[in-house]
């Protein structure tokens, strides 16, 4: 069997099975003893593709095929594993949706792409019932977990049982897809807006798996300890022991750090992937203890973390407890292309961090291999064609753009979306749009200067989110700032909302806020902002725990304004 771009995602697991099929494949924690002891429970190579295979055969007398678009709310473990690859091929669509998202977004996602399965928990088969989602469309339920839980109340039929009553039919025949074959509908995470379901084809997801290799040298037999779901699917398709930790992958910004040095403790591993909110807990957590007896991460080659720009200060002291070959990657891409550009910590803390500190933006690294990155003219509307495409001046902040076999084509069920964020070009291929403005240095290095949406605008002075804040985030009290609009047009305010750090005294505010002032007089980016705000702690994606809603800063930061202004009034009358 053959694993090039045009070939079905699930031939990677089979390929592997064969390769290395007494390998480990996945290890998930099983449960606790009464001393608090975790124990594991595995699938190898040889026995995750046979799982999958025994799945794909049920699914399909489900009526679960080829092109069936399927929703799966399923706790990472191995039925994860085994029913992702199982949908792989049959050639059913997985429509993965981050619980976190809100049930709000969840059902309007559901409602857009239409499945017409649904594998889930039963929690997830409650809150089906409870919130009406996919009622119009859905004629297959599946529950998983103890068949005990798969009530006739829930209207689902229970996959231990099905599996139970099935002969055992050997390899399944996989689907065969080609370069346009929709495998996925991914979502992304709504931070800009409503949540849009990027249509994933299995030439996407093989173009990741190998920019993935080639980037950072992933070796079969490495294990990763995987901390979000929808990151360690790549685990198996790259040949690594997929270890899934003791968490709520829901919410890594509330993570126990003491569960993630357990399975560091536990086994060997070699690759972690973790959220910036993540890799804070654990920095804590590490440098709570004296130097002397302070807990380590040995055996990592690489840590790769992604969803929002890792603060420098983060780098610096999550590197005392690695290595000190081992570097912390931050690819930049998003759920629609990814990676597209990465960089390490030894070049961010040795190079680039003194610029971002001075409002030069965020390096994000060079293009990865094979893709194609291009800087144009800021444009909010459509661009019919990339021939007429608004093409940038040198080193002028612009709109990034990206092309390239991981980029996805579409938007499902969006058109509108899709004719906004996808250009066209005249050889049949496209530009994806990526909501976000940078530009590139004379290195060929691409820096990060915000999303497009919230760039703020005062008269002929365009403020970037990104460059401000970080001439502010150095101050020792704060954590982090969000620079914010308000109001209408003609009385736009540049507003920066700031929260502090834990245990900062509120008697300093005035100080602060001074000190702040001292900052804003020595950059001319930042003159325009008008207003200080603090923020008891700002709205962040579920995620990643780590992208700020600014939406709702804006309308907090307005609402405060206009107390103020009311206040001042009231004192006027007085």
């Amino acid at each position: 069997m053959t694993t090039e771009n045009h070939a079905n995602i699930a031939l990677s697991l089979t390929d592997r099975a064969r390769r290395q099929p007494e390998v480990q494949a996945v290890i998930c924690p099983q449960g606790r003893d009464r001393y608090g002891h975790v124990s594991y429970t595995h699938l190898n190579y040889r026995q995750l593709d046979g799982e999958s295979d025994r799945l794909a055969w049920v699914l399909a007398r489900q009526g679960i095929g080829a092109g069936t678009r399927t929703v799966l709310m399923v706790k990472p473990g191995l039925e994860f594993f085994a029913l992702t690859f199982a949908l792989f091929k049959v050639g059913a669509i997985p429509i993965l949706i981050d619980p976190g998202m809100g049930v709000k977004n969840i059902r309007t996602c559901l409602s857009e792409v239409a499945p017409e399965a649904f594998i889930g928990i039963p929690k997830a088969h409650l809150a089906r019932l409870l919130l009406g989602w996919g009622k119009q469309t859905l004629r297959c339920r599946i529950s998983t977990g103890s068949a005990l839980f798969s009530l006739p109340l829930l209207g689902t039929d229970s996959l231990t049982t099905v599996l139970a009553a099935s002969p055992q039919l050997g390899p399944y025949p996989c689907f065969a897809a080609d370069d346009t074959t929709l495998a996925a509908i991914l979502f992304t995470s709504g931070s800009t807006g409503s949540p849009k379901g990027a249509c994933y084809s299995h030439a996407n997801f093989n173009a990741q798996i190998s920019a993935l290799k080639g980037l950072y040298q992933i070796q079969p037999g490495e294990y990763d300890l995987c901390t979000f779901p929808l990151f360690a699917l790549f685990a198996p398709a790259l040949g690594m022991t997929a270890v899934v930790p003791d968490m709520d992958a829901t919410r890594p910004g509330q993570v126990n750090p003491e569960r993630i040095f357990e399975a560091l403790d536990n086994f060997t591993i070699h690759n972690l992937f973790g959220s910036p909110a993540l890799l804070r807990r654990l920095t804590a957590y590490g440098h709570h203890y004296p130097d002397t007896c302070r807990p380590r991460l040995a055996s990592l080659k690489r840590v790769i973390s992604a969803g929002a720009p890792v603060p420098a200060t983060v780098l610096e002291e999550l590197s005392t407890l690695l290595p000190h070959d081992t570097q912390i990657f931050t690819p930049y891409g998003a759920t629609e292309s990814l990676p597209v550009c990465s960089i390490g910590s030894h070049e961010i803390l040795r190079q680039t961090r003194t610029l971002t500190d001075q409002g030069r933006g965020i390096c994000v690294g060079r293009p990865v291999a094979g893709l194609d990155v291009q800087v144009i003219a800021i444009e909010d509307g459509p661009i019919a064609n990339w021939e007429q495409a608004p093409k940038s001046a040198v080193c002028a902040i612009g709109e990034i753009c990206v092309r390239g076999p991981q980029v996805t084509r579409a938007y499902d069920a969006k058109p509108e979306a899709t004719a906004l964020a996808k250009v066209p070009c005249a050889d049949g291929g496209f530009y994806h749009r990526m909501g976000d403005v940078g530009y590139f240095d004379d290195q060929g290095r691409l820096w990060f200067c915000g999303r497009k949406a919230h760039r703020v605008e005062i008269g002929n002075n365009t403020l970037f989110t990104i460059p401000c804040e970080a001439v502010f985030n150095t101050h020792p009290d704060v954590f982090r700032t969000a620079l914010v609009g308000c109001g209408a047009r003609a009385q736009r305010q540049a507003v920066l909302c700031i929260e502090l750090n834990p245990g900062v005294n509120r008697s300093r505010k005035p100080a602060i806020i001074a000190e702040l002032q001292a900052i804003q007089r020595q950059f001319p980016h930042t003159q325009a902002i008008s207003a200080f705000l603090f923020h008891p702690r700002f709205p962040v994606d579920i995620r990643h725990n780590a992208k700020i809603f600014r939406e709702k800063l804006s309308l907090w930061a307005e609402k405060q304004l206009h107390r103020s202004s009311l206040f001042a009034f009231e004192r006027t009358r007085s």
